[in-house]
C-alpha cells in the first residue's frame, strides 16, 4: 500500500510566518502567514515538486514515517492517482505501450494519464491500475 502524505516540519520564522520544509524532499520549502495558509502552501509546493518529477520521469521519493514535531502533508488529490500509476508501472517495468495494449487503447491515452496537466477521469486511472493488479481507494479520516 502506498500512502501519499509526506512529513513536514512547520516552524515559526523570525518574521512571524510559518515556515514549512520536507525532510524527504529537500528542495521543497514554503511558508504561510498562519498554520492554515502554511498547510495550503505546503500542499501546493508538494504537488508542484512531485508533478515536475513525474513530468521528467524522475524518482519519486517514498515518504518516511513522521518524526516528533512533523505533520503529514497530503499529496493533492488531482496528482496522487497519477503518481500511483507511474509508480506501479515503474515497479513492474511496464511501458506506456505495454499498458496501452493491456487496456486496448492508444499509447497517447497512457501518456495523458501520466501528464499532471491533463485532467484524467479517475475511472480511467482505476482501470489502468487494475490492469497492473492494483486497486485505488480513498480514505477519509479525522484531522489530527
Amino acid at each position: 500500500m502506498i500512502t501519499f502524505s509526506y512529513p513536514a516540519k512547520f516552524k515559526m520564522g523570525s518574521d512571524g510566518r510559518v515556515m514549512v520544509t520536507f525532510a524527504d524532499l529537500p528542495r521543497v520549502a514554503t511558508d504561510g502567514k498562519d498554520d492554515r495558509e502554511a498547510m495550503e502552501e505546503a500542499m501546493d509546493a508538494l504537488g508542484s515538486d512531485l508533478s515536475i518529477r513525474l513530468t521528467r520521469r524522475e524518482e519519486i521519493p517514498s515518504p518516511t514515517n513522521p518524526k516528533r514535531g512533523q505533520r503529514l502533508v497530503a499529496v493533492p488529490l488531482w496528482l496522487a492517482p497519477k503518481l500511483a500509476l507511474y509508480l506501479a508501472m515503474r515497479d513492474q517495468r511496464v511501458s506506456n505501450s505495454d499498458l496501452a495494449r493491456r487496456l486496448g487503447v492508444h499509447e497517447r491515452v497512457i501518456r495523458r494519464m501520466l501528464d499532471p496537466k491533463h485532467a484524467t477521469k479517475a475511472e480511467k486511472i482505476q482501470a489502468a491500475l487494475a490492469a497492473l493488479g492494483k486497486q485505488m481507494t480513498v480514505e477519509v479520516r479525522d484531522a489530527a
